[in-house]
């Protein structure tokens, strides 16, 4: 194909550009009726795509970060930003170090972690390859993707993990206490639950079935964010004597909402990199499906919680509604590639229902739970678990089994981390420091310092 720039002049720079991108990539589509791509540009495609959707998953911190620190006092939102970029770091070396390790290499079939050994690195072929070998070719391509491309897109869903953890125990922790606890998380609880479900564990032997990680992400952060509330407790005032909730609202509503449509968009790379290829059209077919179900079920999550608030909150409620996507995208992650796109729909507003309804349990429990996290992720990870059975072909009783072995280890090892915590560096902050802000008690820096601070009224 001959396509010569100067003879589309109306184009302008950027248009002619454009038409020579589309010649280039035309002229590296397969031929004929063949199926897919060639083993070594399935290799390149399938790489890329894993950096590129690890990327999208990445910014998803950047959505936690917005919409954690939106949800809290303006004395609070300096820190809320330091933890959530500290996590994201820990989280990439800790996976490094061990959890990779732990997760992925030499787990045996329906074995319960893989191996113990420190650091993860690029393998002895591509290291050939890098040195001008080119014998080494074939054993690189033969892998399918790049070794590192692979650890950067199972990192990321580490670090998101973390970031569930965040939000429910703003205001009243310790920086260094919950820095260490993700050290624990990212290096060690996590990657066991993923050995025995995506490393090829026990869990994947019985046939449980979670496609981007309801269960595995999501109710792991859910969990582990339970505990942790459960050990530190309330903020200050937040529950009346008389029973009563103190309403905390958001310092920054545009804030949150900002940070919500950053995750709905970096959940596209979170379910559709998940389908784990990109060498045919089948993988291109199955990708629109997992982008399309992921969008209609975070769209009815949003309409179902609003409408449902007024009822179960006592008015209509714009953080209900916020939650409702969250809610939407978490029941669909453990299936997304289902598709009759109406389950989609169904899934996403049924976790919804059950976001904004456990938002009301949580206070009734007495459960401070900032940004609603432990509904959203937690309970609406449970559901969508359960759904694939009714949606994919799940076994009830395999899915149940995976549910409650994960609930039972992540929470009890969660639990048992924080009150090692507690009882050594002491996991709570004092009163006088939650008073004044941990923006200025532990960092010396106010997010929003032409503002003046007013004491809470009880």
């Amino acid at each position: 194909m001959n396509i010569k720039p100067h003879c589309f002049p109306g184009l302008g720079r950027w248009g002619r550009h454009s038409l020579v991108g589309l010649a280039i990539l035309l002229l590296c589509l397969p031929l004929g009726a063949q199926a897919a791509v060639e083993e070594e540009t399935q290799f390149v495609l399938n790489s890329f795509s894993f950096l590129i959707w690890g990327v999208l998953i990445m910014w998803m911190c950047a959505g936690f970060t917005m919409l954690e620190s939106g949800s809290v006092r303006t004395k609070n939102a300096s820190v809320i930003c330091l933890k959530n970029i500290g996590l994201y770091s820990i989280a990439g070396l800790m996976f490094y170090l061990v959890g990779y390790n732990l997760m992925y290499v030499g787990v045996e079939e329906g074995g319960w972690f893989g191996s113990l050994q420190f650091l993860y690195g690029v393998s002895e072929d591509e290291i050939a390859l890098l040195n001008g070998q080119e014998e080494a070719l074939s054993s690189v391509v033969a892998n399918g993707y790049s070794t590192m491309s692979d650890w950067f897109f199972q990192m990321v869903f580490v670090a998101t993990t973390a970031s569930i953890v965040s939000g429910t125990l703003a205001e009243r922790v310790k920086l260094w206490s919950f820095f260490l606890f993700i050290v624990v998380l990212t290096a060690l609880i996590y990657p066991v639950v993923g050995a025995w479900t995506w490393g090829g564990g026990w869990l994947s032997a019985m046939g449980f079935q979670d496609f981007a990680g309801s269960t595995i992400v999501h109710s792991t952060g859910g969990w582990a964010a339970l505990a942790r509330a459960m050990v530190v407790g309330s903020r200050k005032g937040k529950f009346r004597e008389d029973g009563s909730v103190k309403p905390t609202p958001p310092s920054n509503v545009p804030v949150v909402t900002l940070g919500v449509f950053i995750l709905w968009m970096g959940w596209f790379g979170f379910n559709g990199g998940s389908q784990l290829a990109l060498g045919g059209a089948a993988d291109v077919v199955a990708i629109s499906n997992i982008l399309a179900n992921t969008n209609l079920a975070a769209a009815a999550g949003v309409v179902t919680a609003i409408a449902i608030s007024r009822p179960i909150l006592g008015r209509v409620d714009l953080l209900a509604g916020l939650n409702g996507a969250i809610a939407g995208l978490v029941a669909i992650t453990a299936g997304p590639d289902i598709v009759d796109h109406n389950w989609a729909i169904i899934i996403g507003a049924v976790g919804a229902a059950i976001c904004v309804t456990g938002l009301r349990f949580m206070e009734q429990l007495k459960i401070d739970d900032v940004v609603g996290a432990v509904p959203a992720h937690l309970f609406a990870g449970i559901w969508g678990t359960l759904a694939v059975c009714i949606a994919a072909g799940g076994d009830p009783l395999v899915q149940l089994t995976g549910i409650l072995a994960v609930g039972v280890f992540v929470f009890t090892s969660s639990l048992l981390t924080w009150m090692v915590i507690e009882r050594t560096l002491g996991a709570r902050i004092s009163p006088a420091v939650e008073e004044l802000g941990q923006d200025v008690a532990e960092l010396g820096i106010e997010a929003y310092p032409e503002f003046v601070v007013m004491p809470d009224n009880e």
